[in-house]
């Protein structure tokens, strides 16, 4: 009596758990892409040197994910088309004694992107993803948000990559 019991205890645990799956659990249209290639993004802004900086970002954090293996254009399933489309610097907060100066921005970088297959047909459409960070103002504005371009750009990696590889 008590083995009965413990095999229906134990089966009937062990069913709760079908559904699961370990591992990486890619959006339907993505499930013959397994490699991706990353080719330089394309700078539409009037910042310099700016593509290779969030390029570079968005394959680490690919290869953070591991979702998809980063490799060279021949090898790949599928390749990420990308422009970084504008660099947009608002302000967040003013200074105290002077409600027209201001103590602090919001910096957000807008880059639009499309997945290509190996044929050379698009696999998703285009869509768009957008990083921001917050940076405080010194004494040169132009300075401190070059300094703030790393963060936006973790940021907007991180979006990008889940919009990917979770499929939202």
């Amino acid at each position: 009596m008590k083995a009965i019991f413990a095999v229906a205890l134990g089966s009937l645990c062990l069913t709760g758990c079908l559904g699961y799956h370990i591992g990486p659990v890619k959006p339907y249209y993505l499930r013959d892409v397994h490699t991706l290639a990353v080719p330089t993004f394309t700078n539409r802004t009037l910042v310099p040197r700016i593509e290779v900086l969030v390029t570079n970002t968005v394959i680490k954090q690919f290869q953070q994910d591991g979702t998809f293996q980063i490799v060279g254009g021949e090898n790949a399933d599928a390749t990420l088309k990308a422009e970084i489309m504008r660099i947009d610097r608002s302000p967040a907060r003013s200074v105290i004694e002077n409600v027209l100066a201001t103590a602090e921005f919001t910096l957000a970088v807008h880059v639009k992107y499309s997945l290509v297959g190996r044929d050379g047909k698009p696999i998703s459409g285009a869509s768009e993803a957008i990083g921001t960070t917050s940076f405080f103002v010194g004494t040169d504005v132009t300075t401190d948000e070059r300094q703030a371009l790393p963060l936006a750009s973790e940021d907007l990696a991180t979006r990008l990559v889940s919009q990917l590889s979770e499929g939202w």
